[in-house]
């Protein structure tokens, strides 16, 4: 299980091309803006200009998605968040926005309309809770 990480980027909203330039940060773990812009254009349909993958990856940083430190000549565009990571923050606001409707009826009834598999996650979710629960009143 992926804990929420302490760190939050200032932003969460992200557009299109910021997840894309995101994910291809992700897979290579850091990158100058000449490996993004030509992971782009390696899909001979796109067309996407070097400055304007700088300007994405300005706002990612500006975000608090990336960050950038000076290597030799190059820039090198790093995460300061795993995908997991990212992943778990995302989810955790989901869930939170979910839960915020306040309406216990509206949130079973969803439940309701899930498959078995999901049940069973939501079974083990139930189980991870109720032991969280008791770990809390231990330690009162």
């Amino acid at each position: 299980m992926t804990p929420k990480p302490n760190y939050r980027p200032e932003k969460m909203s992200l557009g299109p091309l910021e997840r894309e330039i995101l994910n291809i940060i992700w897979d290579l773990g850091c990158a100058t803006v000449k490996q993004v812009h030509e992971q782009i254009l390696a899909d001979p349909d796109r067309e996407l200009s070097s400055p304007s993958v700088t300007t994405v990856l300005n706002r990612l940083r500006r975000k608090g998605w990336l960050s950038c430190d000076r290597s030799g000549r190059a820039y090198m565009w790093k995460p300061r968040l795993s995908r997991t990571q990212a992943q778990a923050i995302i989810a955790y606001e989901h869930l939170n926005q979910f839960l915020a409707l306040g309406n216990p009826d509206i949130v079973a009834a969803f439940a309701s309309d899930l498959d078995s598999a999901s049940l069973d996650q939501l079974d083990a979710i139930a189980q991870r809770l109720k032991a969280l629960r008791e770990a809390r009143n231990e330690e009162k």
